[in-house]
């Protein structure tokens, strides 16, 4: 049965709320801490990429901190392809290993990307490998993120997608950040290069609101792939 563009946002809303519920409770039978999250934004941007063919979604996930350097977690979008409704949902389920030195961050990791229902003959389903390092100066922080999976969506062939980002704490409750990233694509296709820039501010204890411009370099994919305008509120738990 074909899915309206609500009718999925509400769907993936509805398959998070056991995974706020259990962040919520008081007594957690993990050892480390468990954390959650849920937003609403205008437009999903992955990679420079609308993965809602510019519409909205409803996002949120779960996160368990050994608080011994292992983490695990999982994180759910409504999606919408233009496919036919092959595929409504991501689900990311991923794991990995991290720590601090100082003000130097760094984490290796696995993530599974997954959307439920969509056919194996549409490749969607990859997994890749990532590795992540940080530094906090203080006045502003820099990332450097690496990822690599042996075969991207769509069957695209193998790929890696390189990223560096910056965060700079203006006051308590707002924040600027931003970032470029580079997309080495094959079996045809284009390297690709994506960037954006926006601020982030924390209403009191309620919600965070994050205004964000998003722009890249491929032209293939039409207003898929255009500068976008997108705000997003969401919650920790």
């Amino acid at each position: 049965m074909k899915m309206s563009a609500k009718t999925a946002v509400f769907a993936a809303a509805m398959s998070l709320t056991p995974f706020v519920a259990l962040a919520e409770e008081s007594s957690n039978p993990l050892p480390g801490t468990v954390t959650g999250n849920i937003a609403i934004t205008n437009n999903y941007i992955f990679r420079g990429v609308t993965q809602t063919t510019n519409n909205a979604a409803v996002q949120g996930g779960l996160d368990w901190d050994t608080g011994m350097g292992f983490h695990a977690g999982t994180w759910a979008s409504s999606v919408n392809f233009n496919d036919g409704n092959l595929a409504t949902t991501e689900l990311d389920l991923y794991a990995g290993y991290g720590g601090k030195v100082e003000n130097f961050s760094y984490d290796v990791g696995f993530t599974y990307y997954w959307y439920p229902g969509a056919p194996s003959a549409a490749n969607y389903n990859l997994w890749e490998v990532y590795g992540k390092a940080g530094y906090d100066f203080g006045m502003a922080s820099l990332t450097a993120y690496v990822a690599y999976t042996p075969e991207n969506f769509g069957n695209t062939g193998d790929a890696t997608y390189t990223n560096l980002s910056f965060g700079i704490p203006v006051a308590d409750m707002f924040s600027v950040s931003g970032g470029v990233g580079y997309w080495m694509l094959t079996n045809g296709f284009k390297d690709q290069t994506d960037w954006n820039v926006g601020a982030t501010l924390k209403v009191y204890d309620w919600f965070d609101v994050d205004a964000r411009y998003y722009d890249s370099d491929v032209s293939f994919l039409g207003n898929l792939a255009d500068d976008k305008f997108v705000v997003k509120f969401s919650r920790a738990f």
